[in-house]
């Protein structure tokens, strides 16, 4: 089975986090944490900073690796390293997605999540409740 490897990123600010919902492809509609696939040769911290500066037009500072998710699709394995980030500046403009939204640890759930990420949901609610 072929492996993707990707980063995503949990933005946390005021106590809410920021999530996405793909607007494009076999998962469209879902939501998920922002990020990408890695390029050849390109370091994970590297590949974050470019998706989120092509994916949202923003420029992030990228924090502590939250978890290392491994999920088996369909299609492909995928390794997704998720790291906790900070919003450096950018007005996040939605590039790829259909919609976004600012989650608190009690509307967290309430979202159709891919089942990658549901995986994170649990952590990312002990950030949100501090």
């Amino acid at each position: 089975m072929k492996t993707i490897e990707v980063v995503a990123v949990i933005i946390i600010r005021d106590g809410q986090v920021f999530a996405t919902q793909r607007g494009y492809g076999e998962w469209k509609g879902w939501w998920e944490f922002p990020g990408g696939k890695t390029e050849p040769g390109e370091g994970l911290e590297e590949a974050l900073v470019r998706e989120i500066r092509e994916e949202l037009n923003a420029e992030i500072s990228v924090g502590e690796l939250v978890d290392v998710v491994e999920w088996d699709y369909p299609s492909f394995h995928l390794t997704m390293h998720c790291f906790l980030c900070t919003l450096i500046s950018g007005t996040l403009c939605l590039n790829e997605h259909e919609a976004a939204a600012w989650l608190t640890a009690d509307t967290l759930r309430s979202l159709q999540w891919l089942p990658a990420d549901v995986i994170l949901l649990d952590k990312i609610s002990g950030y949100l409740k501090g």
